[in-house]
């Protein structure tokens, strides 16, 4: 089974659902068979190279609510192991990060891009890192295994900027809007850092639909795909 996962490393909600999806996945009989891929998607695409404070940011964007929206978010993610400090963190133009997850996938593999995944999101909601900065993506990349002569020179460049361009008009295509979106086999969609036992119900119900699991009891197709909640759009 293959699991694309569209989010951005500057998506709140995207760190909370794969948080949750891992916990789903690892209590799923066929997780030795899962291919998860995490594949890009950019809230604020028009966000400057040079880095500025989040909180700024947010309040300009949404008003004295956004206290309270970074207030939610930090209780829920807290729940899931993950220390959001919005006060340190920076709003980043995210592309840079992206074409890393690509390099990651083409040339190491899903293990490693999930692993630089969870680097670039720490750094970003947790350090306050600007992950729109080369040297900053490239230690992350190093402490991930990768080589860093090479992610130097790649970022320095072009290379893999065309691909990610694609992959941001397929999200489109596909008529994703927020994220997480979690598609799997290319033909299931769900939205949403959904919770660790609704991912777990869509594994199962996607492996039937999919012969790769025999049913178990009591369980069977449902509307949990249409789910759309804790997600962050544009």
């Amino acid at each position: 089974m293959k699991v694309e996962i569209y989010s951005d490393i500057a998506c709140p909600w995207c760190y909370i659902g794969k948080r949750r999806f891992e916990q789903a996945l690892d209590r799923f009989p066929g997780k030795d068979g899962v291919e998860v891929v995490y594949r890009p998607y950019q809230l604020v695409p028009e966000a400057p190279e040079q880095a500025s404070p989040h909180r700024a940011w947010l309040a300009e964007r949404y008003g004295p609510q956004s206290v309270a929206m970074d207030a939610r978010v930090t209780e829920l993610g807290a729940a899931e192991g993950i220390a959001y400090d919005f006060d340190a963190a920076l709003h980043a133009n995210t592309f840079l990060g992206h074409r890393l997850l690509h390099l990651a996938e083409t040339e190491y593999g899903a293990a490693v891009q999930a692993d630089v995944k969870e680097r670039l999101l720490k750094a970003h909601f947790s350090d306050g890192v600007d992950v729109g900065d080369r040297t900053a993506l490239t230690a992350i990349a190093v402490a991930a295994g990768m080589d860093g002569e090479r992610v130097t020179g790649y970022l320095a460049g072009e290379e893999g900027a065309d691909e990610v361009r694609d992959q941001l008009d397929r999200a489109r295509s596909l008529g994703i809007t927020a994220v997480p979106t979690f598609v799997f086999e290319g033909r299931w969609a769900v939205q949403g850092g959904q919770e660790a036992d609704t991912f777990l119900r869509v594994l199962q119900q996607v492996a039937e639909e999919t012969g790769a699991l025999v049913p178990a009891p009591g369980t069977g197709p449902d509307d949990s795909a249409a789910c759309a909640d804790g997600s962050c759009a544009v």
